[in-house]
């Protein structure tokens, strides 16, 4: 006897058995009993999500010939056809591998023939989206007025591919992802029946990697017991998937956060050694980061164990929520680097040295614990990183400083060139405040602007002058905000969301009032260069 595939062998044959979609099977359970079914059907939604399963569970139900309650009663001589393949009046059709018009114009051909022995020919057409341009042309019409006899059901993953006239001629409906807790009890029946062994850690991980899709759930489920053992716990289907221990990724998330690169290089050397996947790793530091994020936040957490529990709360308790912040979005930058690299080692582990000695990684006890002197520090900090900038520029421009001259004539004077570094504010004069400053946060966030939006809370905003908005930061600015802040593009962002709060063009300053500072702008124009070379700027008509 040829073996089953456990998706294959447990999949819905009724609208009941479908999990997580009860507000579309409900729909199409009153259609066929009020016999109003239509002629052209959308079934949209993620993989695995039950969409086939439906199409099939529908073509069963209209052509049923003893439905009950708008279900198939699947022991009729068309349901049983219908469920060994046999049944001819339902056809199947993969458009990703059909894609074609002549395939197309076949169906044009069959639908003008009379069902066989059912009463209704059935087409479903999987992965829709992948049809060409000219088979959607050649399906319009058929489409919108098929004979009486006919009914199309389409399943696509991507319905943003299908031209607007496809969509306009189908009742569509859209898949949702599947709960964790509907694929755990999906999942406790198939192992119940099948007589697995398996674990309730073991099956809200599973739950977990198949991100809503009921089929990969099972998938994974089928791979752990292919070693003849019908026992599953956390720690195999770990094993089987490559999913590294949580030990380490404790301690390379405890390294990044108390700033110890020569401990994450090591954690990363070990979970390569052991052949894990790196795409894995990373998902489940970004993951582990994220927890420690809610923890902090709400002090709830449901899959972890006591001791796991007790590891989350000492990292915690070393850094605050914008650090926890900033360190996801470097790791998903990260993750996006290493998707499209075929280097995925070398940028993982620079990635992790980067997020190591980030400056915001400092754990967050020794700040509390300078008290009044971490002021000071970070503005000797400060000035250390820009005289270090100094003495690059100028060892790298030394030989061309003695070589070169400009000439002194000129048609205008000579201008006096300010240095772009820090400046002690001259009591700025601050008009009215920017009434639409909230907005333009809100705006922020609600964009995906999350990085700029995280580094201007707490800010307010105010006129300066017709033309200057001044953006105030009165608990102080970081480093590792002003470096993000003084982005080419965030800087042209935030003038352009402001310009048109305010109806003209208007430029931004960002003003650093716990350290009494006007942060200005490095420039890096022509006449910046030519002060830094000592070398004699003249302006020419």
């Amino acid at each position: 006897m040829s073996y089953t595939a456990l998706y294959r062998k447990f999949r819905p044959i009724t609208f009941d058995e479908i999990v997580g979609q009860e507000h579309i099977t409900k729909t199409l359970k009153n259609q066929i009993m009020a016999q109003r079914v239509g002629h052209a059907y959308l079934f949209n939604g993620g993989r695995g999500t039950g969409k086939t399963t439906a199409a099939k569970v529908l073509a069963r139900a209209v052509n049923c010939l003893n439905p009950k309650d708008g279900e198939p009663c699947n022991e009729c001589e068309i349901c049983k056809a219908a469920l060994s393949g046999t049944l001819t009046d339902i056809v199947e059709m993969d458009a990703a591998s059909n894609n074609s018009v002549e395939d197309i114009r076949s169906i044009r051909e069959e639908v003008n023939f009379l069902p066989t022995i059912a009463k209704y020919r059935i087409y479903i057409i999987d992965e829709v989206h992948m049809l060409s341009t000219g088979a959607f042309n050649a399906l319009l019409k058929t489409l919108e007025e098929p004979p009486a006899h006919v009914k199309f059901i389409l399943a696509t993953t991507e319905p943003q591919k299908l031209p607007a006239t496809i969509l306009s001629r189908c009742q569509r409906f859209d898949f949702k992802k599947i709960s964790n807790e509907n694929i755990e009890k999906r999942l406790k029946f198939v192992c119940n029946e099948s007589k697995i062994d398996i674990t309730p850690e073991a099956l809200q991980l599973i739950a977990v990697l198949s991100e809503g899709a009921m089929r990969d759930a099972l998938s994974i489920l089928e791979r752990c017991i292919q070693d003849g053992e019908n026992k599953i716990d956390e720690d195999k289907i770990k094993d089987l998937v490559g999913i590294p221990k949580l030990t380490y990724i404790n301690q390379i998330v405890s390294a990044m956060i108390e700033n110890k690169v020569e401990e994450a290089l090591k954690t990363i050397d070990n979970v390569v050694s052991e052949g894990k996947d790196l795409q894995n790793f990373l998902w489940e530091i970004i993951k582990y980061v994220k927890d420690i994020l809610v923890y902090k936040t709400s002090k709830k957490l449901e899959i972890y164990s006591k001791d796991e529990v007790n590891q989350i709360e000492n990292l915690a308790n070393k850094i605050d929520k914008e650090t926890l912040l900033a360190m996801i979005y470097a790791l998903s930058g990260m993750e996006n680097d290493m998707k499209y690299s075929s280097q995925k080692m070398i940028l993982f582990q620079v990635g992790i040295i980067k997020i190591c000695n980030m400056q915001y990684s400092k754990p967050i006890n020794d700040v509390q614990n300078s008290n009044g002197n971490n002021n000071e520090i970070e503005l000797l900090k400060s000035r250390i990183y820009q005289l270090e900038q100094q003495i690059s520029k100028s060892d790298n421009v030394s030989t061309l400083k003695e070589n070169k001259k400009l000439s002194t004539s000129s048609t205008k004077p000579v201008q006096k060139i300010e240095k772009n570094v820090d400046k002690p504010i001259q009591k700025v004069q601050t008009g009215e405040k920017l009434e639409t400053w909230p907005k333009i946060m809100n705006d922020l966030k609600s964009d995906g602007k999350i990085m700029l939006y995280t580094n201007l809370m707490n800010s307010t905003a105010s006129q300066i002058n017709d033309m200057v908005i001044g953006i105030e930061f009165s608990n102080g600015l970081t480093p590792f905000g002003k470096t993000i802040l003084e982005k080419n593009e965030n800087v042209t962002e935030l003038e352009k969301r402001v310009s048109m709060e305010c109806g003209k063009p208007m430029k931004i300053k960002y003003i650093d009032s716990k350290n009494n500072k006007e942060i200005v702008k490095q420039d890096n124009s022509i006449e910046t260069f030519a002060q830094d070379m000592d070398i004699t700027f003249n302006m020419y008509e």
